[in-house]
């Protein structure tokens, strides 16, 4: 997942990315963008009930939407937030995907008593959809964030954290493993999780 993540330096502002958008030839600006939002918008469709293709499907879409509209967005505030913006162009393109299905599934076979719900009621509403974008956007933030954190500590104080505060190893079994004190453990873990908390303000903020 890490090497997904684009390194600090490509963590600009969203208004200066944006701007540069406006230039198709850009080629590093939209292969940048392509970076930091691609998993986003098809985690986004997966979490909501698509399958991979259809979920590639809506991911390029929207892309194509977004280099054909971005210019109009920054001409108009009143849009809001580009993260709504996109969630809104990712939203439509879901509905359309499962919409698209309708007639496909009509001449199906019999459902099975565990699958009678009729299709359009099956479409996801937008809460489910705006759900689905929630948890995917804070899970891709949280992968950036570590991805950065990895590259700013040591090592084995990385290994150290990650056993211990995300595989949920007992202290003394990392502390055995790695060769260090179980104080070392306590003291390290602490120090970055701290580090990890700002990190993922700092995306927060930059990709809002």
């Amino acid at each position: 997942m890490a090497s997904d993540i684009p390194p600090p330096s490509t963590l600009r502002t969203r208004p200066t990315l944006l701007f540069r958008l406006r230039d198709w030839n850009d080629e590093a600006s939209w292969t940048e963008f392509y970076r930091l939002y691609y998993q986003f918008v098809y985690g986004c469709a997966l979490r909501s009930g698509l399958g991979h293709a259809d979920a590639e499907d809506v991911t390029q879409d929207v892309f194509k939407r977004v280099a054909q509209t971005v210019h109009e967005f920054e001409a108009d505030p009143a849009r809001g937030s580009f993260r709504g913006w996109l969630l809104n162009l990712t939203r439509w393109r879901i509905n359309d995907k499962f919409r698209a299905r309708r007639p496909h599934e009509r001449y199906a076979a019999p459902p099975s008593e565990d699958d009678r719900t009729a299709t359009v009621e099956r479409l996801p509403d937008d809460v489910d959809v705006n759900a689905a974008w929630d948890e995917e956007w804070q899970h891709q933030v949280l992968e950036a964030a570590l991805a950065r954190l990895a590259r700013r500590v040591p090592a084995k104080h990385f290994q150290i954290f990650d056993l211990y505060r995300r595989q949920d190893w007992p202290v003394l079994k990392v502390a055995r493993e790695l060769g260090v004190n179980a104080a070392s453990v306590y003291l390290i873990s602490h120090r970055l999780t701290k580090l990890l908390k700002a990190e993922v303000e700092l995306i927060r903020v930059r990709l809002a």
